[in-house]
């Protein structure tokens, strides 16, 4: 259906549309015409607002916001419902907006359908059938996936400031930490005196739900804070991050509390830094993905203790915590520069605990360095 724009929000549409998200429409463009796809229906929140700016998250697991459609020749179409009208009108041209109802998949067709668009490319991974089944019964559908995804592996140099600038409240909430893990306290009230730091630091959220390990929970990847206490003379696993303009941070840091760190401590602390260095140093353009990996294992290998690395090196980082790519031993493809990703190696033993030990990492022309 059509919707009447006011006045006063045309500038805000039209600058809205003239600026890096449409920059990223057209290098999205380029791909659809390279692989003959007259559009490309992306119905995944992220991928949404790196193309619109519109809501980068859905409402809840099951719901969508709205889907976006860039086509080959434009122009673009944006689809949501009634609650989000005025919040897309900010950022869209009335004529290229449909308000659907409860018919979403016939209002969609029979807008889409009077320019032209028959077929559709879409992202199996970020489908239901339901959706799937439903649009069928319109369009022609194209399997088209990780279009998207391919563009936001790069990093545009305001997106790795914005990524520098969350990386830099986490640093902070780091450094602060000695002094608030004490004896006493549980892992669940550690975890909401670091969500507190960062909205007190301006964050706009946490990016994930912080991870606090005390002892023999550290040995979870990814615990869930409860109510073990911190102990005098004990090991503390902390995963925070936070979200700044829409950005995520991620860092894990693993703490002692106490006196002197014990032996282990010390000794497998060591272990895990050197692997993130060499994985680190084997991170440069032109560089297999899967190498980092293979490097950071072979430290632990030769300390025959690589059964107790137990995930991957790391993951990309920008509008999620975690998106492409991944730092695993299958890993395909090659280090480019404006890559962002974490690198995360961990040893992990359940009857002792484990220590990770985590940088956010920039792919330079040279090589990489932290954030």
């Amino acid at each position: 259906m059509d919707v009447t724009r006011p006045d006063s929000k045309a500038s805000a549409a039209l600058a809205a549309n003239a600026g890096p998200f449409a920059n990223r429409r057209e290098r999205l463009r380029a791909l659809l015409v390279e692989k003959g796809l007259p559009a490309l229906l992306v119905s995944f929140a992220a991928n949404r607002y790196y193309l619109s700016g519109f809501e980068l998250h859905d409402s809840q697991c099951n719901e969508s916001v709205g889907w976006l459609v860039v086509t080959a020749k434009g122009p673009d179409a944006l689809f949501t419902d009634p609650r989000f009208t005025d919040a897309a009108l900010r950022l869209w041209p009335a004529e290229d907006l449909c308000i659907y109802g409860a018919g979403k998949h016939a209002a969609m067709a029979e807008f889409l359908k009077g320019r032209g668009i028959a077929t559709l490319g879409f992202d199996p991974k970020a489908m239901s059938v339901y959706d799937h089944e439903g649009l069928r019964e319109h369009f022609g559908l194209v399997v088209a996936a990780g279009l998207v995804e391919q563009l936001r592996r790069i990093k545009e140099p305001e997106e790795i400031e914005l990524l520098r600038a969350a990386c830099g409240l986490n640093h902070r909430v780091m450094r602060a930490l000695p002094d608030v893990l004490v004896p006493g306290m549980t892992e669940a009230e550690a975890a909401w005196q670091i969500e507190r730091m960062f909205r007190e630091l301006g964050a706009e959220g946490l990016s994930f739900p912080s991870i606090v390990g005390v002892g023999k929970n550290a040995a979870l990847p990814h615990a869930i804070p409860g109510e073990t206490a911190i102990r005098e003379d004990s090991l503390v696993l902390v995963d925070t991050g936070c979200r700044l303009h829409g950005y995520c941070s991620d860092q894990t840091r693993t703490f002692w509390v106490g006196r002197e760190p014990s032996e282990r401590f010390q000794e497998t602390k060591r272990l895990v830094i050197a692997a993130q260095k060499a994985g680190m140093e084997a991170i440069r353009p032109g560089a297999p993905i899967a190498e980092a990996y293979r490097a950071a294992r072979a430290v632990f290998e030769a300390a025959g203790v690589a059964a107790q690395f137990t995930h991957s090196l790391g993951h990309g980082i920008g509008l999620e915590t975690h998106e492409p790519p991944s730092l695993g031993p299958r890993a395909e493809g090659v280090f480019q520069p404006g890559m962002v990703v974490t690198v995360e190696p961990g040893l992990y033993d359940p009857a002792w605990g484990g220590i990770r030990w985590e940088y956010m990492v920039l792919v330079t022309e040279e090589g990489c360095r932290a954030l």
